[in-house]
């Protein structure tokens, strides 16, 4: 499970676009808070404090405490906005969460033991179809990431979400099919080229031109005998 970070902010006396503005104009990032059947609240963040989080990846799948003065909103994230020519975030929307809360999260999956698959140490490769699983999950209970063992797989082996162990209270939004996460495909070999023998033609283009001059030189002593 993720562990949950704090996020200071500050509370915004004022929404829309105007007062959003006119936060960053300030140095801040506007952002809202809402769910829960609560009113929403507007906040702004510092956003040094904010970037740490939203680069270091996995943002969307973990929950935050966000502290607005004496008050604690659990929340996780559900959308950024991003400056078009920056990329930095210019507002933020966050839901706010309890244990009995369920949301789709879109989790990474590590693939691990690859030295320990006799299909890729012949050669197979590894063909990820999912790099990652939605997942319907307990926000205060959101795991990192989901790990598959390719110890043992075959060339010709598929991993179907049926055979990954996911944690307890977590299941894949796709429930209608037992879906391909990855593959152990055969090996890729290029085709072989037939050498081109070389000189065949040039050797009979010679050979030509070196019977004519034999023939052009026997005349030239025939006529010199004349």
């Amino acid at each position: 499970m993720a562990e949950i970070s704090t996020i200071s902010a500050e509370m915004r006396e004022r929404a829309g676009k105007g007062a959003a503005r006119a936060t960053r104009r300030s140095g801040r990032v506007p952002a809202v808070i809402y769910g829960d059947k609560k009113d929403p609240v507007t906040i702004s963040i510092d956003p040094i404090e904010l970037n740490k989080y939203v680069k270091r990846g996995g943002f969307f799948s973990h929950a935050y405490s966000i502290e607005v003065g004496s008050d604690k909103h659990t929340v996780v994230p559900r959308d950024v906005q991003l400056h078009p020519v920056t990329d930095v975030p210019i507002h933020l929307d966050f839901l706010r969460v309890t244990k009995d809360s369920r949301i789709s999260v879109e989790v990474p999956i590590h693939f691990t033991n690859h030295e320990e698959s006799p299909g890729l140490k012949h050669g197979g490769v590894l063909n990820v179809v999912r790099h990652e699983l939605e997942l319907r999950v307990s926000p205060l209970a959101m795991p990192e990431f989901i790990e598959i063992d390719l110890t043992g797989t075959e060339v010709g082996d598929s991993i179907h979400i049926s055979q990954v162990a996911l944690p307890e209270g977590t299941r894949p939004t796709i429930s209608d099919r037992d879906f391909t996460i990855a593959t152990i495909a055969a090996p890729t070999v290029a085709p072989v080229e037939e050498e081109e023998v070389e000189g065949e033609g040039e050797e009979g283009v010679e050979g030509e031109e070196g019977a004519e001059g034999a023939e052009g030189e026997a005349k030239k002593e025939e006529k010199g005998e004349e």
